[in-house]
């Protein structure tokens, strides 16, 4: 198994940036694919990008396109998250996850059994 703890959440004005983070233990962290999600209040989790194990491969939900992006340091066991040009609507809680596979996955929450907790990112306008 894989244990996920995300990091680097807080407080951002909108047009701003935030790098989230989500340190990896447990199984060998190149054996797994890895995805960000989030959900908002009173809404869905929604997926929001994914990666393959050696992150040369990345996959964005639509509206994630061109201002976050997805990376990955094997070396390190992380995962992050760079996002730019913050919207008051990117507020949610954002969760990393991981799934035992070294191929990227389409996004949807079955395919990752493995969950952190999740970190807050509020964007004020």
């Amino acid at each position: 198994q894989v244990q996920l703890v995300e990091s680097g959440g807080g407080l951002v004005q909108a047009g701003g940036s935030l790098r989230l983070s989500c340190a990896a233990s447990g199984r060998t962290f190149s054996s797994y694919s890895m995805g960000w999600f989030r959900q908002a209040p009173g809404k869905e989790r929604e997926f929001v990008a994914a990666i393959n194990w050696s992150g040369f491969s990345t996959y964005y939900a639509d509206s994630m396109k061109g201002r976050f992006t997805i990376s990955r340091d094997n070396a390190k066991n992380t995962l992050y998250l760079e996002m730019n040009s913050l919207k008051p609507e990117d507020t949610a809680v954002y969760y990393c996850a991981a799934r035992d596979s070294p191929k990227i996955a389409a996004g949807l929450e079955i395919e990752y059994p493995y969950w952190g907790q999740g970190t807050q990112v509020t964007v004020s306008s």
